[in-house]
């Protein structure tokens, strides 16, 4: 993830620390943009693909067919929590009971701390965490509540020095970034054009900005 994306001089070579900073005592990336092949591929890369590194990996999602997941049965080293997304006799947004989303954090701590207990400590940038996506969530949830998760998995995450990315296929300037936003280290937008997946990163503790780079 270190790769120049369109900062040009000492902004580039800051950009680039602070990445490897990220790695190092944990972070948490917020992946906005409807481009749906470029989510997957953003997913892949931040999830760890070097071979021969140790990675735990716990993926949160309502659908555990989805393609970002395509990793081996037997993998002891990989975790998927699975939620139920709204139904179709869910009357609208805010449906889902508070108990429900408070069960699904106790799974996601629970399941990164026995990884933890496994790995005798992570290492860091050892774990890494995907939610794909926050979208059932917030259409099932009060939004405070799914803030409140929010909250909670990026601060755990954060601790355990991982990489978390949690995935809003929506566009930039849609309500719930806003919201959001705060808690995350980054925020990434994807889009894909001409068949080209690209990446836009926006560091909140800078106030940086990057140039559209392909993925």
């Amino acid at each position: 993830m270190q790769r120049e994306l369109g900062e040009r001089g000492g902004e580039r070579t800051t950009f680039a620390q602070t990445l490897n900073t990220l790695k190092h005592t944990g972070s948490n990336l917020l992946l906005v943009g409807r481009g749906g092949g470029a989510h997957g591929t953003a997913c892949r890369r931040l999830r760890g693909e070097s071979r021969g590194e140790s990675r735990y990996r716990v993926f949160v999602t309502d659908d555990a067919r989805c393609c970002y997941h395509d990793h081996e049965a037997e993998d002891v080293t990989t975790a998927i929590v699975e939620y139920s997304g709204p139904s179709s006799s869910d009357s609208g947004v805010g449906d889902g009971s508070e108990e429900a989303l408070c069960q699904l954090v106790t799974d996601v701590i629970d399941t990164v701390e026995e990884f933890e207990d496994e790995a005798d400590g992570f290492e860091p940038s050892e774990l890494r965490v995907c939610v794909d996506s926050l979208v059932p969530l917030l259409q099932q949830y009060d939004t405070e509540d799914v803030f409140r998760f929010v909250h909670v998995t990026t601060a755990r995450i954060e601790q355990a020095r991982g990489m978390g990315h949690y995935h809003l296929p929506v566009s930039r300037d849609h309500d719930a970034i806003s919201l959001l936003e705060p808690m995350f280290d980054a925020v990434v937008s994807l889009r894909t054009r001409e068949n080209v997946h690209e990446q836009q990163w926006h560091l909140r503790d800078q106030g940086t900005t990057t140039d559209w780079i392909q993925l």
